[in-house]
């Protein structure tokens, strides 16, 4: 596995986080009891990983070329 296969792996481990930090952070918005709310920052889990995803492919078409 190249380095540049690797990245776009790590790529779309990100994307499949940063999905599902989404849907979390939506389900939480639409709970209905106001009293069970989690620990998770999921809307911060979600930038990091956006964050992630963009560095990653940068990186990835960098060593591309």
């Amino acid at each position: 596995m190249t380095t540049q296969q690797w990245l776009l792996s790590a790529d779309g481990a990100a994307l499949a986080m940063a999905v599902v930090a989404g849907v979390a952070e939506s389900r939480r918005n639409r709970r209905h009891s106001l009293d069970r709310h989690g620990w998770v920052p999921w809307r911060g889990l979600q930038m990091a990983m956006i964050f992630a995803i963009l560095a990653l492919t940068i990186l990835a078409l960098k060593i591309g070329r």
